[in-house]
């Protein structure tokens, strides 16, 4: 791929890693002009603990982007040595909803779904996204939690059990989506929609300035 800004940005494009196997994250990133590499962290999610959504969805977002950061910063360069192959910036997200006081990650299984989406319909809830940005090169990490409030709709029993039976829910924070099968289930979204989806587009800007870098110089072209 090539870089499409630097003439006019004057700012060479540095690699971009995805910490995240999120197929969603990843249309995001690519729809916006960039084409991160993506390198799965492997973290427990269920070791991480916090004290609210908010909280736990900030902690596994530092969680994936350092642990990943750790990985690339011990590859060596072309020449044998520790190199400028491995310097990166690095990304990791997550997310998870807040109904009223519960946290709701990712569910277990297909009866949980079922249950959350009972406990869910017609409500609304808030959905929140941590993203951490670590620099291997400079070993500096910034970190920011969008929030975006969610309203609901009732399904109907047929339309959920199809929804569940289609396994989109157990493999998103809150058992739904608002970019995929589970769209038509929620009524409306108040606030920025990446952030539903799992990254917002803004924050990321906002961390990549305070790594002095221009999002700019992460679009590609073919």
């Amino acid at each position: 791929m090539a870089d499409v800004s630097a003439a006019v940005t004057g700012q060479q494009a540095p690699r971009f890693v995805l910490a995240s196997g999120s197929p969603a994250r990843l249309r995001l990133l690519r729809a916006a002009g960039m084409a991160p590499e993506v390198v799965v962290s492997g973290v427990d999610e269920a070791a991480v603990t916090a004290p609210d959504a908010a909280g736990l969805c900030a902690a596994l977002a530092e969680a994936k982007a350092a642990t990943v950061a750790a990985g690339l910063d011990g590859e060596d360069g072309e020449d044998g040595e520790d190199g400028e192959d491995g310097d990166a910036l690095v990304l990791g997200c997550d997310s998870a909803l807040d109904l009223d006081g519960d946290v709701l990650g990712k569910p277990a299984d297909a009866a949980e779904a079922q249950r959350r989406w009972q406990q869910m319909a017609g409500r609304t809830g808030v959905l929140y996204t941590g993203h951490c940005l670590i620099s291997t090169l400079t070993g500096r990490r910034f970190g920011e939690v969008s929030s975006t409030v969610v309203r609901f709709g009732r399904p109907t029993a047929a339309e959920l059990t199809a929804y569940i039976c289609s396994g989109e829910p157990l493999r998103v924070a809150g058992a739904f989506t608002i970019d995929g099968l589970g769209g038509p289930f929620v009524d409306s979204v108040d606030g920025d929609p990446g952030t539903v989806i799992g990254l917002s587009l803004p924050v990321l800007r906002r961390l990549l300035a305070r790594h002095d870098v221009l999002i700019t110089a992460l679009w590609r072209s073919a």
